[in-house]
């Protein structure tokens, strides 16, 4: 069994936690939390320290905290031997400063605590410094997720911004859009089976495939009627949106 210890208490360490706990594979010995945040929410039955100078050891270390901390709390571990992963999709395995060695477990998805995930489901992307860390790595990875890639820093980079476009950037439309519903006394129900198609469509298709609407189709007296309806950033992101799709479509 892979000795883990899991550094970190937000929404990442959180789902980490349940899903290192399930796993026949993992031997989930200690968790790490500087003060006593989100501790009700764990299971209490794995060891927990709120001292650096207490971490059990272990084969990898995995480090959950917010990506700007990686670097100064990493220099904090006094540790020789194992292996020491942080979670980021933006920050350079190279941030990890320790005389470990190191590497990144990046599990590709949106956490929330409150939210039930299927870890199986989840990419997973790997990277170490040295290759011989990548075959532990990958047996720690597959004991929780059916879909596990090596994917280097350049790569998880661009991901990491393909994700940003993917779901960051789509759920703040989907705030815009509750925000005009709110505004104009309808239900942001009424769009869901829409959002839901339209997700399940690019199960299929391609996305460039599956774009409609009135930029799709260059109908500019419809795009003029929306913008005359709209003000401040609202106007400013569907002007910009609109006139993008336009320049794809109608070269």
């Amino acid at each position: 069994m892979i000795r883990v210890v899991l550094l970190g208490a937000g929404n990442v360490a959180f789902h980490l936690a349940k899903a290192f706990t399930k796993s026949n594979d993992i031997d989930f010995i200690q968790r790490y939390g500087r003060n006593n945040k989100n501790d009700h929410l764990f299971d209490k039955t794995i060891p927990k320290t709120d001292s650096l100078n207490t971490l059990a050891k272990a084969d990898i270390y995995i480090i959950a905290i917010n990506d700007d901390s990686i670097s100064t709390f990493s220099k904090q571990l006094n540790i020789d031997n194992g292996l020491v992963v942080h979670t980021s999709g933006s920050v350079p395995m190279e941030s990890i400063n320790c005389k470990a060695n190191k590497g990144v477990f990046y599990p590709l998805q949106t956490f929330s605590i409150v939210q039930k995930i299927d870890y199986k489901q989840i990419p997973i992307c790997l990277e170490t410094e040295i290759k011989s860390d990548m075959e532990k790595l990958k047996h720690l990875a597959k004991s929780i997720s059916n879909n596990v890639y090596e994917i280097n820093s350049l790569q998880r980079e661009k991901l990491h911004i393909a994700a940003v476009f993917a779901n960051n950037f789509s759920n703040f439309m989907f705030t815009i859009s509750k925000d005009i519903c709110d505004d104009n006394d309808f239900s942001f129900d009424i769009l869901k089976p829409l959002i839901e198609e339209t997700s399940q469509k690019i199960k299929e298709i391609n996305p460039k495939e599956a774009q409609t609407g009135p930029a799709k189709r260059n109908d500019k007296k419809i795009i003029e009627k929306h913008l005359s309806q709209l003000e401040g950033y609202q106007k400013e992101i569907y002007n910009l949106m609109s006139k993008s799709i336009i320049k794809t479509y109608n070269k």
